[in-house]
């Protein structure tokens, strides 16, 4: 899937002709020991900048982009959940039936002993997407949204 959302992203471009993402292989982005976001396409920026913000109030997000979702690279995710027991996953699609449902209740279940509160999710608003702009970004998360769902778990 293409993301739109990254059109006008930049960042390092490879120096290799032939560099391939490693296929079933997560990337963590951020370390931390108090909770792991996992985030998919343009939500990693939204985590990674939430993480700075959480960091700044004394928990450190360990951040973590699956890259692919089949196979997908449930080791680095359950790794991390069991070091930080909370998770909060964070993707732009429909919070119901899409890519959050299934990674919750995939780490739910397969990290449950390792768990300290469920895993929590944030997806777009059970909404008709907007073609407005200004409007389509109230509904997909956002970083205020990511800091907030993590501070009223931990509270």
């Amino acid at each position: 899937f293409e993301d739109k959302m990254m059109y006008n992203d930049s960042g390092a471009v490879p120096e290799e002709d032939d560099f391939l993402i490693p296929f079933g292989e997560a990337d963590l982005k951020r370390p931390g020991d108090d909770l792991t976001i996992v985030a998919t396409s343009s939500m990693v920026i939204a985590a990674l900048e939430a993480a700075e913000q959480l960091a700044a109030q004394g928990l450190e997000a360990e951040v973590i982009d699956p890259r692919t979702l089949v196979p997908l690279d449930k080791e680095t995710l359950l790794a991390s959940l069991r070091k930080t027991g909370y998770a909060l996953v964070v993707d732009e699609g429909v919070e119901r039936y899409g890519a959050s449902a299934e990674l919750a209740a995939i780490l739910n279940a397969e990290a449950f002993d390792y768990l300290d509160a469920p895993v929590l999710r944030i997806g777009a608003a059970a909404v008709p997407i907007p073609f407005s702009p200004p409007l389509e970004l109230r509904t997909i998360p956002n970083v205020e949204q990511i800091v907030e769902t993590v501070l009223s778990q931990r509270r």
